[in-house]
């Protein structure tokens, strides 16, 4: 395998590492040795990740002597569901997994997020492993250990903090996506020089071209560089106590647009449209410049993101929304604003005329 970037996620006893490299999911056999060798596995996986890559999957399992089972459900954010995570615990007993056996995660943040959620309820907790697929789940979603599903009230309002024995990132796999699945990760990818890396931030800004080619020596160094941040926080700060909490740059407002939607608008896009509100509001209050604002509005474009919402959002309606996020505390929104590019500040007590004229702004 060429270009493998191995890292670990620091957290004493539930330390685990990060293993990226092009093609590594063929050789999954030797990376898994340590860890499924001889147990039964649960791979969860969607409808659309199944056919592509879980032969592959499963193949490498027998090699090492593990015992397979799958759970395959309908591809879709609508799926994200507390009913889809029970389903998966009932399928780990039909399948006979015991306090000894893995739950594999292969495919997006919605899959990881409810098989790990699962693993963590499962005889009360059994270990699991990560294989994202899609760039947002791997350079994101994929580390750190929260899990969780949705209810109808909002996302991620049911979870975990569930850390995962190691992840296995193999890059090939965005070669099998949309590109629209990959413009959203990038969403996530901006994010990280956003909020602690101005030089990241400025290599992104360069290199476009290598982004929108899905050049596989580039996306392998910045899927890495992204896992490192994200790495560097968790360990600092495992279950949000603080810190952490900079990681959701973007998704207060993001996931707000989501739920409005009934999730038609895809996360990473929410995130974009979030990020662009949150540059709005820092530069309304004189946190940044209008000049910085735009220089962060101007990668989101040049990357096909969007910065505005679509028609028919309602001010009002997404700061409402936002009332119900899991981030805020007392009904005192906190959001996640930029002091520089690769600095940001958790602000809470912001005026409420304040916030919806930002998001008025970018919903124009």
């Amino acid at each position: 395998m060429k270009l493998m970037e191995n890292l670990k996620v620091q957290l004493e006893e539930r330390s685990y590492d990060i293993i990226i490299a092009a093609g590594v999911l063929k050789k999954v056999n030797e990376v898994l040795a340590d860890f499924a060798a001889a147990r039964r596995c649960l791979i969860v996986t969607d409808s659309n990740v199944q056919p592509l890559y879980e032969s592959t999957l499963k193949l490498g399992l027998a090699e090492i002597g593990a015992e397979t089972a799958d759970y395959v459900y309908p591809a879709g954010e609508e799926h994200k569901t507390p009913e889809t995570v029970v389903d998966i615990c009932r399928k780990g007993v039909r399948s006979g997994l015991d306090r000894k056996s893995l739950i594999v995660a292969l495919g997006g943040g919605v899959c990881g997020d409810m098989a790990g959620f699962a693993a963590a309820m499962y005889m009360r907790g059994i270990g699991f492993i990560q294989i994202p697929t899609t760039l947002l789940s791997m350079v994101d979603s994929s580390v750190g250990g929260k899990t969780g599903t949705d209810l109808p009230e909002g996302k991620n309002l049911i979870g975990a903090f569930w850390q995962p024995q190691i992840v296995v990132i193999d890059p090939e796999t965005l070669k099998t996506l949309p590109a629209e699945e990959v413009c959203c990760g990038l969403a996530e990818v901006v994010k990280y020089g956003m909020i602690l890396d101005e030089e990241f931030f400025s290599l992104l800004e360069k290199n476009i071209d290598k982004l929108k080619s899905l050049d596989m020596g580039f996306y392998t160094k910045i899927i890495r560089r992204c896992c490192e941040l994200k790495a560097e926080v968790v360990s600092k700060d495992e279950r949000e106590g603080g810190l952490r909490a900079i990681l959701n740059y973007g998704h207060t407002f993001g996931h707000a647009l989501e739920l409005l939607s009934n999730f038609e608008v895809a996360h990473g896009k929410a995130v974009s449209m979030g990020m662009a509100i949150a540059a709005e509001l820092a530069a309304d209050t004189g946190r940044i410049s209008k000049e910085l604002a735009e220089r962060q509005n101007a990668l989101l474009k040049k990357l096909d993101l969007p910065v505005k919402a679509p028609a028919g959002f309602d001010a009002e309606e997404v700061y409402n929304a936002m009332m119900q996020d899991k981030k805020t505390l007392g009904k005192i929104i906190r959001v996640v604003l930029p002091d520089a590019i690769g600095k940001v500040s958790i602000v809470k007590g912001l005026e409420k005329d304040i916030v919806t004229k930002a998001i008025r702004k970018c919903c124009e």
